[in-house]
């Protein structure tokens, strides 16, 4: 089990589901975890219970789509904690699901807002820290949608294909610095974005059956597992937890 002891995390998107659940992983291996979302209620409740139970929490209330409010978030963090040695970029929209000849412009930009330039603004604040440092992780949530043609999609798609990018290029300029940058493909979680998904009933994923869908706790595990000394082997790459190769690495049960 990874010894996340003194190390600061912060973790977006971590009002509800993989955010929240590895939140609380996080901060039992140890970590000061930094809790960001745009719900300050959430996240604040959230931060109150794990200090009630001894462990080490903040939270910051934080639009990714908002480059301000990413530097304050970043700075807030190493301000408090002294150190940034964790940023696990989480926050995801996929609503409104729809095609994309109905498709309204500016709920499709709000996706590509959150989803890419979420990522970006992280990468971009977090980067010159950890460089400075001389090490730090980041890993960008992705998705098996950055390789497939999904209807209805269309925004959510586009937006994982880019965040893998993003993942492979931070890799390629950062990695001589100490920084490591990997990419987390988890499949299809039990959270609300499943909900929303079988709602809709549009392509293959809305027919899946809940009982296929993994949860949240898996994905913690894995995001610790790469912030360890064995994730830099999958530096520049998405590791996916729909592969009984990755699944096996964290003792978790095959496909």
């Amino acid at each position: 089990m990874t010894d996340l002891t003194e190390k600061t995390a912060i973790i977006t998107g971590a009002s509800r589901g993989i955010g929240a659940s590895t939140a609380r992983h996080f901060a039992e291996l140890g970590a000061n975890v930094v809790l960001a979302a745009r719900s300050e209620t959430a996240i604040k409740h959230l931060a109150q219970e794990l200090c009630d139970n001894g462990l080490s929490a903040l939270a910051v209330p934080c639009d990714v789509a908002d480059a301000t409010a990413v530097q304050h978030l970043i700075a807030t963090a190493t301000d408090t904690f002294g150190n940034l040695d964790m940023l696990v970029n989480n926050a995801g929209l996929i609503d409104p699901i729809t095609t994309l000849a109905d498709s309204d412009p500016a709920e499709w930009s709000k996706v590509i807002d959150v989803n890419v330039k979420g990522v970006y603004h992280g990468l971009r604040y977090a980067l010159p820290i950890m460089r400075a440092q001389g090490a730090g992780t980041i890993i960008n949530i992705s998705s098996g949608a950055a390789n497939s043609f999904l209807e209805g999609w269309s925004h959510y798609c586009a937006s994982k294909a880019a965040v893998v990018r993003l993942t492979g290029i931070a890799h390629k300029e950062n990695a001589d610095a100490g920084v490591s940058v990997v990419g987390l493909s988890p499949g299809t979680v039990a959270t609300d974005m499943m909900a929303t998904i079988k709602a809709s009933g549009i392509n293959p994923v809305s027919q899946l059956s809940p009982g296929v869908h993994i949860p949240t706790e898996w994905v913690a595990q894995a995001l610790a597992y790469l912030c360890g000394p064995n994730g830099k082997d999958f530096a520049g790459q998405d590791f996916s937890l729909k592969s009984n190769e990755g699944r096996s690495l964290l003792g978790l049960p095959p496909v």
